[in-house]
Formats: C-alpha cells, sequence, structure tokens
C-alpha cells in the first residue's frame, strides 16, 4: 500500500500541490502536517505515519525536505523504514526505493548516514577525553560532594561511625558510599 505524507511549515500554505502528486502517485492514505516546521522531530501527522506503516507498504513524499530538514534526523527514518521493509518515494527527486537506481541512492545515503553517525561518536568521545583531561567528572551527577567523601573516610578511618550509619545520613546506599570512598 502507498500512503503519502504532506507538510507545510507556515499556517498560510497550502498543501494542494502536494497531495494531488500523491494522488497521482497512487497514494491510498494520506498523512499531514499542517504550519508545523521540519527541524521538529516529532509531529503528530508523522508518528501516526510511521506507526500505521508495514512491511511492504511504500512512503511516499513529495520531496524529501517535507519529511525532514535535519540529515540527520531523515537519514535515521530512512534506515528505520529500510530495517522495516518499507519502501521510500520521494516524486520530485526521484528516489525510489522499489527500483534499482533508487535503491543505490538510497545506499549512498545509508552510506553518509553511517559516516555521520560514526562521525559524532569520535566527536563525542574525544569531547568527553578533553574534558576529562581537564579534571571534569564525566558520566552520572556524583551523589557526594568531595567534602562528604573526606568527611566519611575520617569517620570510617577513626571508627566513630559505619559506612551504613554515614551513607544512611546522606541518603545513598552503602554500595554508593563504598565505591566513592575507593575512588575517591
Amino acid at each position: 500500500m502507498k500512503i503519502g505524507y504532506v507538510r507545510v511549515s507556515d499556517s498560510d500554505q497550502t498543501e494542494d500541490l502536494q497531495i494531488d502528486a500523491l494522488k497521482a502517485a497512487g497514494c491510498e492514505a494520506i498523512y499531514g502536517d499542517h504550519g508545523v516546521s521540519g527541524s521538529i522531530t516529532e509531529r503528530k501527522g508523522l508518528s501516526e505515519l510511521l506507526a500505521s506503516l508495514k512491511h511492504g507498504d511504500t512512503l511516499v513524499v513529495w520531496k524529501l525536505d517535507r519529511l525532514g530538514r535535519s540529515t540527520i534526523h531523515l537519514l535515521q527514518l530512512l534506515d528505520d523504514l529500510r530495517q522495516r521493509g518499507i519502501d521510500f518515494i520521494a516524486i520530485t527527486q526521484g528516489i525510489d526505493t522499489t527500483t534499482a537506481i533508487g535503491r543505490m541512492l538510497y545506499g549512498q545515503l545509508a552510506v553518509f548516514a553511517e559516516f555521520e553517525r560514526e562521525q559524532i561518536s569520535e566527536r563525542t568521545k574525544a569531547g568527553m577525553a578533553a574534558a576529562k583531561k581537564r579534571g571534569k567528572h564525566i558520566g552520572r551527577p556524583r551523589k557526594l560532594s568531595d567534602n562528604q567523601i573526606a568527611r566519611a573516610k575520617t569517620l570510617v578511618r577513626a571508627k566513630k561511625q559505619s559506612i551504613s550509619t554515614i551513607a544512611q545520613k546522606w541518603d545513598v546506599s552503602p554500595t554508593t558510599l563504598n565505591r566513592a570512598l575507593k575512588s575517591g
């Protein structure tokens, strides 16, 4: 089944041109978002459309930018469709995964998507390493401050309070306190 999606970002615009093209392409159902920017990834019409698509269906749009503006979001959407066995057609751009040339174009998009994901991962890792070098804590926020850890070490060494008592006082688990004492 061919299912269409239309979107206009300005509430004064009309979807008529897109709807006419989708009907001419054989769409049996058309979902849409009126007056919603393509940069917004969570859209009511798009969410309903994606939930309705089944293996073997074909999602049809007038133009790729009607589906979304962010390259990474578009590539993630297209990858999700491929994994679910759903074909994709962008009428005005000649992207049609039901044809060999369309699959080739789509394959090129997938290569760029993978490259972009790897670039994001590398930048994230490099940023975390640089922050760590500067002494910045990476990961979850700490439950205990440096002062609390130092105070707990003093109390435990002097055998004035047990780990369980200190942990209860600061509303953390004994395991959390033990981990902080060992790493801090």
